[in-house]
């Protein structure tokens, strides 16, 4: 007998049109039938409300930033661009992208530890916040400013020497790429001021994906503890503080949402009370996922069902190469399914125990592992929720030579 497993929960608020899910009012079948399949579909009335709903729960004085590394899909990275209080990129293509989407300069800030020479000028010409990761990246920043005659305008991205408990990507806490030791701030810091550069201030990034509201406020507290030890030893006050985000969604079985009420009553509480040092910095938080995850589906058309040794596949005309992450080979140790569902099917109960595989000769190649579904035949649309973040902007498109799923954003 197959043992059925699992799947993740479907985020709340996708209903049915005459038993099809709906993605703002649009049926699955004339999504696909309009725009091919696979497709994925990014929602702007989730991506405003879920925006609306942390800027309630979060400090009024609190800046929320776009982490578009998450998903650059251009109309959704403009409607973005509109929506938060800065955008953070990670290269120069990035940077391109959106200056493209119409972000202030300004506004944007430039983090990664691999920043090559050509990126570094491309960001100092355009006036971006460049998070320097080490030293050597900071004499080059510096070289690199004097010879375009402008003034960089650098912040330190800090390794604490904490992580985030219980988040999926630990981006801090021990020998890490990404940041400077706190040994170094300081005197990287001294040497970029007597430069001449500009100094913006620090980003501490601890994690990312966590669940656990807990988490985040005991990490936000010793990130705020971090930055005013390292201000105070510095003796200047930062302009800005990138606090980071590390919010999670809900990806898998038993999986709960972050409790943002509680997190963002504990940073005001935590704010309210800095130290004089950081009495006149701005403060951001970065978010990606947390923002434009739940907004996406991914829809997949099943092109064939068939049976083997008593088990029955549903083969997708999509799959990995669209979804890595949902396949369970974006840096996940044990395989759990994704939140999933038969679209054209979205209000009937389950029928029978299915395996829904791709179309790449791969084993590798399975979006859900003996999930409970409704009968679903060839013509039938597959639904893979959670697919707005790192879904298209993180798996191989070309991959045996597939190329990449459409893309569509919807009310």
């Amino acid at each position: 007998m197959i043992k059925t497993k699992p799947t993740g929960p479907i985020p709340p608020g996708y209903e049915a049109i005459d038993g099809e899910l709906a993605i703002g009012g649009h049926k699955a079948s004339a999504l696909v039938a309009e725009n091919g399949s696979p497709l994925f579909v990014y929602s702007t009335g989730r991506l405003d409300s879920r925006i609306a709903q942390l800027r309630r729960a979060m400090p009024d004085a609190l800046d929320l930033h776009y982490a578009m590394k998450a998903n650059p899909f251009p109309p959704l990275l403009r409607h973005m661009v509109g929506l938060t209080d800065g955008i953070d990129i990670a290269s120069g293509g990035e940077l391109r992208m959106a200056l493209d989407a119409g972000a202030d300069p300004e506004k944007i800030s430039f983090a990664g530890p691999g920043k090559r020479d050509e990126e570094l000028a491309q960001a100092i010409q355009a006036g971006v916040t460049i998070n320097i990761e080490s030293p050597g990246e900071c004499d080059r920043a510096l070289r690199i400013g004097e010879t375009a005659g402008q003034q960089p305008r650098l912040a330190v991205r800090v390794n604490p020497d904490f992580d985030l408990k219980g988040s999926g990507m630990k981006m801090g806490g021990g020998a890490k790429p990404f940041g400077m030791d706190i040994e170094l701030v300081a005197p990287t810091i001294r040497r970029l001021r007597d430069a001449g550069a500009h100094w913006r201030g620090f980003h501490i990034f601890a994690g990312s994906q966590a669940l656990s509201a807990d988490a985040i406020i005991e990490t936000q507290a010793r990130t705020l503890e971090l930055a005013a030890r390292l201000a105070t030893t510095i003796g200047h006050c930062p302009d800005h503080i990138n606090i980071g985000g590390g919010f999670g969604i809900p990806y898998f079985p038993g999986d709960e949402p972050v409790d943002i009420v509680k997190v963002g009553k504990a940073l005001s509480e935590q704010l309210n009370q800095v130290p004089d040092i950081l009495s006149s910095t701005q403060f951001a938080i970065e978010l990606g996922r947390y923002l434009v995850g739940e907004a996406g589906v991914y829809l997949t058309r099943i092109v064939d069902r068939k049976e083997s040794q008593g088990q029955v596949f549903l083969v997708t005309d999509g799959g990995l190469h669209h979804q890595l992450a949902a396949s369970g080979n974006f840096g996940t140790v044990v395989r759990r399914n994704y939140p999933a569902a038969i679209a054209s099917r979205f209000d009937e109960e389950p029928a029978e125990t299915v395996s829904i595989v791709g179309c790449l000769c791969t084993p590798l190649d399975r979006l859900s592992d003996n999930a409970a579904m409704p009968t679903a035949s060839v013509g039938d649309i597959v639904a893979i929720f959670c697919a707005g973040a790192y879904g298209a902007t993180a798996s191989p498109a070309n991959f045996l030579g597939q190329g990449a799923a459409r893309e569509i954003l919807v009310e």
